[in-house]
């Protein structure tokens, strides 16, 4: 994963000299200080010592498991304390051990302003200002008054209640609202599309929802005249203060006047249902990246087994910590993440991810993006992120002068030789990396990444160049986000680490696809994830709950996962492949087209692929968003001019591309069938709003497929 060196050897020999000074230096005073501080010996061993350790072993010596952590050997680990089995208590725990911490913060608006662009579009730009917080105690305070104010307005304990909001600091107090007083929260992605909202708010048979004021207006009117169940809609926006009548009369309040009815003494005074560990938490809407949105049902027991799991793979989490929240709230990724944070009283300041950055494309130039204020020490991304960061980062690499760029080069290679030995760089962090470290504020120790597969080539570069670990993990909504977590001083790519202490993995064997526990030299198959942090299934649907849920005689729930691993010695686990994205060649070849994008989406030219593939067919075909700066650059090197639009449906620069994603391909040694044969060469970005991709950027094939049937058919028909 290095960088490549084209360098001046006299550079290289200076440059190498420094380095063997300043190692020579700081060597006997740092293995002084670590011998005096542990006079008989560190009880972890060195980073690469501790990751050498076997994570998992299988308890019962067979090679398809199950699996455990080491820790957890005798039995899973199901709550953080003893009597904290739900979610309410945990958060009233927190907030009588934190009170008057700091817990949620949002950034004041200062100024909105309307910018055009050269193209003619107009982009909304802001300024804002610093972080205003509430505390532990105010948090806890406003959730109670939120709960008994819907009490007050019909809400009943164990009866449905959705929220269809953006991430944001009500988005929390509203979720313990309801955790508090026992009504299951149904939560939904702000960018799912009328159809899947009305089903979602149809199937759950809601009479209350909280929504933003944006996206009543954009989304939610539209189709409540398909929701004949909906009463009252609650708008966490402070302003209007007064609505227009709507649909079949439902009831609009503001989620302040809702707060002040739920404080007035006669309302605050009445006893509520307080939920058990069993009762339904959350009833979580996936994406859709397959189909109609499933509800998964999850109880508080779950969430408090998963986070559990979680929060004891992040060394040193405390009150000192602050984590930045911009992923969807809906999402079970950033659901656990917060609730992780707030169970150790660490503080969230909230974001977007048009606002995260100083370059982000809401921020106004010149202004301050939400990293820059906040500067968070604990971050979670979805690898399409990460990946955005690492091109563009790069790209300017590539623009450096000559200097500049060797240092970066001879720097980046440096550093990775010596964390792959488990030591640190403080002089290059400090000199060469602390400009790129500034892009999330300069402060964080660790990032989570989770949503789907990182490459190698992104993890090497955030470990290098943010000096900190990634913990890559894996995790279902299915099983409250919870599976495995990385290790943070296994420096390893590619694997998402052991099972966490919550859970147990065990490989079942999928013939049709080739995949074995017997196979040499790891045992391969279908993950499945049993635990207390296994969900209690789909929301009515009994077919489905059959195939993919199961209680083995033990009485534990086990969940089918449809993705396949191997374990590797160390008890770490490597996802390889996914059932549903393998296709089957008319020749009989089998292709891994979650594989094939994997290895494409490293190349600079593509910012997004989607590799499609027909039984009928001898090969694969792909839909690609090309980076625009490296689509211009190549059509000027083979004198090629026009607008983005226009190069995407020239059929030379289709040809072109092609080519460039076969070296790629071959160069990460494809075999020839999985290497795209032809390609369709997209303008648009794929975003949620789009519908082609999910809120976790995961790819919505069947939506794609239909976006580009005449594509598919030009392709496979030479047409």
């Amino acid at each position: 994963m290095k960088l490549k060196e084209d360098l001046n050897p006299m550079l290289l020999l200076l440059f190498h000299l420094m380095v063997w000074i300043y190692t020579f230096i700081t060597f006997l005073p740092s293995y002084l200080l670590s011998w005096v501080s542990s006079p008989e010996g560190d009880s972890y061993g060195s980073e690469a010592e501790r990751a050498k350790r076997a994570k998992a072993r299988s308890v019962l010596g067979r090679p398809e498991g199950p699996y455990r952590a080491v820790s957890a050997m005798k039995r899973l680990v199901t709550s953080l304390h003893p009597g904290m089995d739900t979610l309410d208590k945990m958060f009233e725990y927190a907030a009588t051990r934190f009170p008057r911490r700091d817990c949620l913060g949002t950034r004041e608006v200062i100024s909105e302003e309307d910018e055009r662009q050269s193209n003619g579009k107009v982009f909304k730009k802001v300024v804002l200002g610093e972080y205003r917080w509430i505390s532990y105690e105010e948090v806890l305070t406003a959730a109670a008054q939120l709960g008994s104010g819907l009490a007050s307005l019909g809400q009943r304990p164990k009866t449905n209640i959705a929220i269809f909001c953006e991430t944001r600091a009500e988005w929390i107090i509203a979720a313990q609202a309801c955790f508090m007083y026992n009504f299951p929260l149904v939560t939904l992605y702000s960018t799912l599309g009328g159809p899947a909202i009305a089903h979602g708010l149809n199937e759950t048979q809601v009479t209350h929802i909280i929504t933003s004021r944006e996206l009543l207006e954009t989304r939610l009117k539209a189709i409540l005249l398909e929701v004949p169940r909906l009463q009252h809609i609650i708008v966490v926006d402070s302003t209007p203060t007064s609505w227009p009548s709507y649909a079949r009369s439902i009831s609009v309040h503001n989620m302040a006047a809702v707060q002040k009815l739920g404080a007035k003494p006669e309302n605050a005074a009445h006893e509520h249902n307080r939920p058990l560990p069993s009762d339904i938490a959350v009833i979580m809407y996936t994406s859709g990246s397959t189909g109609i949105p499933k509800g998964v049902v999850i109880s508080h027991s779950n969430i408090i087994a998963g986070i559990t799991g979680m929060a004891e793979r992040i060394p040193n989490l405390c009150e000192e910590d602050t984590y930045i929240g911009y992923l969807p709230l809906a999402h079970v990724l950033e659901l656990s993440a917060e609730l992780v944070c707030v169970s150790h009283g660490c503080r969230i300041g909230y974001s977007s991810p048009q606002t995260l950055a100083d370059q982000s494309t809401k921020i106004k130039k010149g202004s301050k993006g939400d990293t820059s204020v906040l500067q968070p020490t604990l971050m979670a991304a979805v690898p399409e992120i990460m990946d955005r960061i690492y091109k563009n980062v790069m790209t300017k690499v590539e623009e450096m002068n000559c200097i500049q760029r060797t240092l970066f080069i001879l720097a980046y290679n440096y550093k990775l030789e010596q964390l792959t030995k488990g030591y640190s760089t403080p002089l290059c962090d400090k000199l060469v990396f602390r400009k790129v470290r500034s892009l999330l504020g300069g402060r964080t120790r660790v990032l989570l990444s989770g949503g789907a597969p990182l490459s190698a080539a992104t993890q090497r570069f955030m470990n290098v160049c943010f000096c900190c670990p990634v913990g890559q993990g894996y995790g279902l909504t299915e099983t409250c986000g919870a599976g495995t977590i990385s290790e943070l001083w296994d420096y390893s790519t590619g694997r998402v680490g052991g099972p966490l202490v919550c859970c147990e993995i065990k490989l079942k064997d999928w013939v049709e696809g080739g995949y074995r526990s017997t196979d040499k030299p790891h045992p391969r198959g279908e993950i499945l994830v049993g635990g207390p942090n296994v969900t209690q299934g789909y929301y009515k649907c009994e077919a489905k709950n059959q195939e993919d849920f199961f209680v083995d005689e033990n009485g534990q729930r086990w969940f089918c996962t449809g993705d396949i691993g191997e374990f590797h010695q160390d008890g770490c686990l490597k996802i390889i492949d996914r059932k549903k994205d393998l296709v089957k060649l008319q020749a009989g070849e089998y292709v891994s087209l979650g594989k094939v994008e994997a290895v494409l989406k490293n190349c600079s030219l593509v910012d997004n692929i989607c590799a499609y593939a027909n039984s009928d067919e001898t090969y694969v075909i792909g839909f690609v968003v090309p980076n625009q700066k490296q689509l211009l650059a190549l059509a000027e090197q083979y004198s090629i001019r026009g607008p983005l639009e226009e190069l995407c449906n020239s059929k030379a620069m289709e040809e072109l591309a092609l080519k460039v994603l076969t070296e790629a391909a071959l160069t990460a040694q494809l075999e020839r069938f999985e290497i795209p044969r032809k390609i369709r060469l997209s303008p648009d970005p794929w975003t949620p709003e789009t519908g082609l991709v999910t809120d976790a950027f995961k790819l919505k094939r069947k939506e794609l497929k239909k976006r580009y049937q005449d594509d598919i058919e030009r392709m496979y028909g030479g047409k």
